[in-house]
């Protein structure tokens, strides 16, 4: 089983690109399971379809809710049952015994909600024994929400996978480009890639390429963080 969640530092960090990036990125057969759309009502594309357009591959979501607040809060809002980190973990493992990659895209960061119990990503994670990825963005507060994350992480007896940068612009600042030496060091997790600012508006063609070279070996690409550092 094969199998690799998704977080990130907090909402908006990219998430829903990297992910795609690695779907694309990898070999064989790749499905993506997005564990709680929030924010999206029936009928409307959310982050599943955005992975499915960009990668080409097969995603969906475990559970919907219209409102754009943590799942928790926007399940019991809606009057729906929540999203249990064993039913994500269940569904995961299904689609593992048909795919040779499914990828796992939680909502938020590693710690959001997802029912009144406190279930969270990484309980979903931890019951798979899975690798969670985290996507951070650059700027200014990177290192204490990636520091944090990878503890939390740690605490549960669960692996990093590495970090990837979701959004790296044309012109970065000073305090992104240290962050690129900085993060690594903070969190103890390699940085594994930096996708371009703006790369889930590439089509579909043109997205594969950015994605591998925006992801290092270990997800599929051809990013040496090494002659990133130099380069920024």
């Amino acid at each position: 089983m094969s199998v690799l969640f998704v977080t990130g530092t907090g909402t908006d960090v990219g998430k829903t690109v990297v992910t795609a990036a690695v779907a694309a990125a990898a070999g064989g057969s790749v499905a993506v399971l997005k564990a709680a759309q929030t924010g999206v009502a029936d009928g409307e594309a959310g982050d599943a379809d955005t992975v499915a357009r960009l990668a080409r591959v097969t995603a969906r979501d475990l559970a919907r809710f219209p409102e754009p607040l943590a799942p928790a809060t926007a399940a019991r809002r809606a009057g729906a049952p929540p999203v249990r980190p064993k039913a994500v973990a269940d569904a995961a493992a299904a689609l593992a015994e048909e795919h040779d990659l499914v990828l796992v895209e939680g909502a938020g960061g590693l710690l959001v909600r997802f029912d009144d119990e406190g279930g969270t990503l990484a309980d979903a994670a931890a019951q798979l024994s899975a690798p969670v990825l985290v996507v951070a963005h650059p700027g200014l507060g990177a290192l204490n929400a990636a520091a944090l994350t990878a503890e939390a992480l740690r605490a549960r007896g669960l692996r990093c996978a590495g970090l990837v940068l979701g959004s790296w612009p044309v012109r970065p600042d000073l305090a992104m480009r240290c962050n690129v030496t900085d993060l690594p060091e903070v969190t103890g997790a390699p940085l594994l890639g930096a996708l371009p600012e703006g790369a889930g508006r590439a089509d579909p063609a043109a997205f594969r390429d950015i994605a591998r070279a925006g992801l290092a070996p270990e997800l599929g690409g051809t990013f040496d963080a090494d002659e990133f550092a130099r380069g920024r």
